[in-house]
């Protein structure tokens, strides 16, 4: 790293014990004699051979060499001889006689002696001078470099033939190109981090002291190295930016035919296989069962088609991603991509809902007409069993029932039409696009199992409905039996009743004739209210005996009701008979008596027939007597009027008013009797 005072550069050969190979030594010199520049050479070298641990011959063998290897930069060999002295004679001799040959002088100098020759500071320590040096960092240092020269020159040319192959030919021309070299023998980053840290290295060494704070002055070698490592690093960072570029259009280019290959791959399994699958898919099922086995299999094709759509919105992504970020040229071609993709997806979607929704119409339809059907099952059970009620209000809930039953049939009825309309709604909007065939014929058969259905139902409807009306006349009928039985009985009932308000409750005669003729015109008045029961029973018995007719059974209360109302009737009719017959008698008593009662005694000629006072005693007789003789009936049963004390205090009246009539008799006889006495 030295120079002489020709400023040209100092090359020291030390010379060991061991025995020197020229060869090794001759590579050597070739080697170092190639770093310096050519302007640097053409100052010429000063050589300096450390001959001082080595033999004469070595030296002499050396100092020839240097003719062979670099006889024109060779300026001045300084020998530096060993202390011990070696025949000077000889060696002056040799090299003085061999100058010319030579062509570069070489002189013999002890190792203190050689600051005459070159300045002390740039030689180095082992010569006495002051110039650092460390050869074992400069060998690193020039191993580093020189590895990173190969290195560099090596990927450059293999970049430089990667980005040139992709800026020429065709395009599967420039695909081959990259496909052969498209991964370089070495790490581009590495390198390029090697050869900054060489760059900083030599450019610290430039303004930096050595370790031991002294100024040093770097060496030609590496000024040299410095522009060498930064035109090979701008090369590199140029080349290495191309082929970047190169390998994100290739990446680019890569994923964008990845993309269009997994999009023709949706898009043929959605248009072939997954298309044939819903073209085999066109029926909607006889029944709930049916139906439900065809959505289960819907849900399976689903299935195959979720996992085909999951790649869709995949895709989908990623085209968005590359569009955001893409460059121009790629956006036609991508969104062209996608519109294909979402085109093929949405009309495949669409196909799927459709089938679904067809399919969840039919099983509801069918689901409608299942229970349609039980319905009007129930319905007709219960038409066909006979009608037996216990009575009328039983058969008015059954009535109830099955008008609510029809009624529940009538709603089922409707609803299934309207399912039924909606479905045909849906089967006729399926035109020929949504399976990509003619589906007219799949759909006639549809169409015709969902109107048989419709027209099964309405016929099973109106079977009913004439069957109810049957029925309801039936019952209607029954209820209108009932009621005339009931109400026969409550006929019997009040005339049971007025039977026994007349015996206990009807038992005054009048205290005078003007009262007993009132009494008479309410009890008439009473045995018409009675007449007219006893008719009202007798019309709704001969109306239960129609009614029977007609529902062709036997009533299980009238029966009894007819003898009942005439036993009640005729001992009514005695009963009346008798309290008539008792008035009446009561009306002459108390005539009779009052007209005798109320006359004057000075008419005496009035009351001289005897016979109107034994008449009216008669008749009180008579009246009394009736009074202790009880009704009695056809059936040999016997009935008071009253209570005891009730035809007690009757007669006691009666009694008391004969007594009056006696007294009045008694009074008319005494003048008679003395009238001859005076």
């Amino acid at each position: 790293g030295g120079k002489d005072r020709r400023s040209g550069l100092i090359l020291t050969i030390p010379l060991c014990l061991e025995q020197t190979s020229m060869d090794e030594l001759s590579v050597t010199l070739d080697y170092l004699l190639s770093i310096p520049s050519e302007k640097c050479k053409a100052r010429g070298f000063t050589v300096i051979v450390d001959g001082r641990k080595s033999q004469w011959n070595v030296v002499k063998t050396v100092v020839l060499m240097l003719q062979n290897v670099v006889p024109a930069e060779v300026s001045l060999v300084c020998v530096v001889k060993p202390d011990e002295f070696w025949d000077k004679k000889v060696t002056h001799f040799c090299f003085w006689k061999e100058k010319d040959r030579l062509g570069f002088e070489v002189i013999l100098v002890s190792a203190n002696k050689l600051t005459r020759y070159i300045e002390p500071c740039q030689l180095t320590e082992d010569f006495g001078g002051t110039l650092t040096y460390d050869h074992m960092d400069w060998l690193n240092k020039r191993l580093v470099f020189e590895k990173f020269t190969k290195e560099s020159t090596s990927l450059l040319d293999e970049l430089a033939l990667i980005n040139n192959g992709s800026d020429k030919g065709t395009q599967q021309e420039k695909e081959r190109s990259i496909d052969l070299n498209f991964l370089p023998s070495v790490d581009p980053e590495t390198v390029l981090q090697t050869g900054h840290e060489l760059l900083s290295e030599l450019q610290q060494r430039r303004f930096n002291g050595s370790d031991g704070g002294v100024s040093w002055s770097p060496m030609d070698d590496e000024l040299l190295a410095q522009p060498q490592v930064m035109k090979l690093l701008d090369s590199l960072r140029e080349q290495y930016t191309r082929y970047q570029e190169v390998c994100r259009q290739r990446s680019k280019r890569t994923q964008l035919e990845e993309i269009q290959q997994k999009v023709m791959q949706v898009v043929n399994w959605l248009e072939g296989p997954g298309s044939e699958q819903l073209r085999t898919q066109w029926g909607i099922g006889d029944s709930i069962r049916a139906s439900q086995a065809l959505q289960q299999k819907h849900e399976e094709i689903e299935s195959q088609h979720s996992e085909w759509f999951a790649v869709y919105v995949e895709l989908n992504q990623q085209i968005a991603a590359l569009l955001n970020a893409g460059d121009e040229e790629d956006l036609v071609e991508l969104k062209a991509l996608q519109q294909q993709l979402s085109d093929v997806c949405y009309r495949q979607a669409s196909q799927l809902e459709f089938r679904q929704n067809l399919l969840q119409a039919a099983l509801e339809f069918h689901s409608v007409a299942q229970d349609l059907s039980q319905q009007l099952d129930g319905l007709l059970g219960m038409l066909c069993v006979d009608v037996a009620p216990a009575d009328g209000a039983s058969i008015q809930q059954t009535l109830k029932l099955l008008e609510e039953k029809l009624k529940s049939v009538d709603l089922g009825l409707q609803g299934l039409r309207e399912k039924g309309q909606s479905l045909l709604d849906q089967i006729s909007n399926q035109a020929s696009w949504a399976y990509g065939k003619d589906v007219t014929i799949e759909n006639k058969e549809n169409v015709d199992h969902i109107q048989g259905v419709m027209e099964d139902m309405q016929l099973r409807k109106q079977r009913c409905e004439d069957m109810v009306d049957v029925r309801r006349l039936k019952m209607l009928q029954m209820v209108q039996l009932f009621k005339c039985e009931e109400d026969a009985a409550q006929a019997v009932e009040w005339l049971s009743e007025l039977l026994d308000a007349l015996l206990k409750t009807h038992i005054r005669l009048g205290d005078d004739a003007q009262e007993t003729k009132v009494l008479l015109e309410k009890h008439r008045k009473f045995v018409d209210v009675a007449q007219s029961t006893y008719d009202y029973g007798r019309q709704l018995l001969q109306a239960t005996v129609v009614l029977c007719q007609s529902l062709r059974c036997t009533s299980r209360s009238s029966g009894d009701t007819l003898p009942r109302l005439n036993r009640v009737w005729k001992q009514f009719t005695i009963t009346s008979e008798e309290r008539v017959h008792r008035l009446e008698t009561a009306v002459v008593f108390h005539s009779s008596a009052e007209k005798i009662l109320q006359e004057c005694p000075e008419q005496p000629e009035a009351f001289n027939e005897v016979e109107q006072f034994d008449e009216i005693e008669a008749v009180g007789k008579s009246l009394l007597d009736r009074l202790t003789v009880p009704v009695v009936y056809p059936d040999g049963s016997e009935q008071y009027f009253g209570s005891p004390s009730d035809m007690a205090s009757a007669a006691e009246h009666i009694r008391e008013k004969m007594k009056l009539v006696s007294l009045k008799r008694q009074q008319l006889r005494q003048p008679e009797a003395t009238t001859p006495e005076s």
